[in-house]
């Protein structure tokens, strides 16, 4: 169990701090809540106590035998500031200390992780901007903000990620440290394609397969979080969108070649993470097939499916890296990473992200351990974790072989 300072400052969003504080606790983490004096004209002190089980307070005269200003910092595994508005970034750039919150700050030696929200003027106004660079510079996370409605009628940049997108980020950052969200894909795009295609065989069955599309989402995440303009390519996936990322929705393979092709023009990464089906009937049925009726049919031929990858491969720009992935198992012929490099030869690609499914140890599940296959022979183990905590390791790989 890690302790976790969760840090509220005075915006309207702070009511969003709530559903982030039960996401850490349900994750079995002893959370303190360390609200500033606005926050509280948003929430009160007693949903913070009843969620935590812990006591909350602003000053630093509460508790004066304990040294809460001092103790709390120091006692952390980590810091997360969500909602954190302007004047709580600038009073943090600074240094200050007129708080119970800018106290803590100053005594964590832990990783830090801030959530901006508020208008977005104020996101985009200059000593923002500085306050922003001189506590990334300083080693803290400062995750960018969403895009979308805030409040009164105004939309814009400025925005606070969803709860599950903010727990999920703090957990890679508890778990590899500020370093697993480094800013470093700033100025990219990145274009990702994510879920599994499904090829219909009449208006009500389909030929598919089980790729939930989690470790798509993931890598949409995490690019997002480390600065990059994302768009996810989402076949037949229904969770949220990713903050910060814009889907494109489709549904069979042949939808995800047009949608990759008209979005990878000018983009830096491509990841093809979807599971593409390989095949798809040779004709669709305008009504549902029945049993025991003249239309039953005896068998289903099938036709190839474009190999989208190896297209995408075939007409990338100069500069642009296109990363593959590979759902393997082992056979009698060979070995799970012997039939990727095959793959990987074949492909053209340059790198491959090796999945072993062996046993269905990878589709639908929380966590996930891959090998990130190089055209220049290398290989990269990243060990099991989470989903975004791969995603994490696998951008790692990829963002040093960028060109400038």
């Amino acid at each position: 169990m890690s302790s976790i300072v969760l840090g509220v400052s005075g915006g309207v969003a702070a009511y969003k701090a709530a559903f982030v504080l039960r996401a850490f606790t349900e994750a079995g983490h002893h959370v303190r809540v360390v609200p500033t004096r606005g926050a509280l004209h948003f929430v009160g002190a007693a949903t913070f106590e009843a969620l935590s089980g812990n006591p909350v307070t602003t000053d630093v005269w509460s508790d004066v035998p304990e040294v809460a200003h001092v103790r709390i910092g120091q006692h952390a595994d980590l810091v997360v500031v969500a909602p954190a508005t302007a004047d709580l970034l600038a009073r943090a750039a600074m240094g200050r200390a007129d708080d119970l919150l800018t106290a803590t700050l100053l005594t964590a030696s832990c990783p830090v992780v801030f959530v901006p929200a508020m208008h977005t003027e104020m996101w985009l106004h200059p000593a923002t901007q500085e306050n922003v660079a001189t506590l990334r510079r300083r080693g803290a996370v400062v995750l960018p903000p969403a895009v979308g409605r805030l409040t009164g009628p105004d939309s814009g940049p400025g925005r606070l990620p969803e709860p599950a997108d903010i727990a999920a980020l703090a957990m890679v950052v508890l778990e590899h440290g500020a370093d697993a969200l480094a800013p470093d894909l700033g100025g990219r795009r990145v274009v990702i394609s994510a879920g599994g295609t499904r090829e219909p065989l009449d208006p009500v069955r389909y030929l598919g397969n089980r790729s939930s599309g989690k470790q798509g989402w993931a890598l949409a995440r995490v690019a997002a979080a480390r600065g990059a303009d994302v768009v996810l390519v989402a076949a037949n996936v229904e969770a949220p969108a990713p903050f910060g990322v814009r889907v494109v929705p489709v549904a069979t393979a042949d939808e995800l070649r047009t949608a990759m092709l008209a979005e990878v023009p000018g983009a830096d990464v491509v990841v093809m993470s979807a599971a593409v089906a390989d095949f798809r009937p040779a004709s669709v049925a305008a009504d549902k097939l029945k049993k025991d009726s003249a239309a039953e049919p005896d068998s289903v031929p099938l036709v190839r499916n474009p190999d989208v990858l190896a297209e995408l491969v075939g007409e990338r720009s100069p500069g642009q890296l296109v990363v593959g992935f590979a759902a393997e198992t082992g056979d009698a012929d060979a070995d799970v990473l012997t039939h990727a490099r095959a793959k990987l030869a074949r492909k053209g690609c340059d790198l491959l992200v090796v999945n072993d499914v062996s046993a269905g140890q990878v589709f639908g599940r929380a966590d996930n351990t891959v090998v990130v296959l190089a055209a220049d022979g290398s290989a990269t183990e990243v060990p099991r974790g989470s989903k975004d905590a791969v995603a994490a390791g696998i951008w790692a790989t990829i963002a040093p072989r960028l060109p400038d």
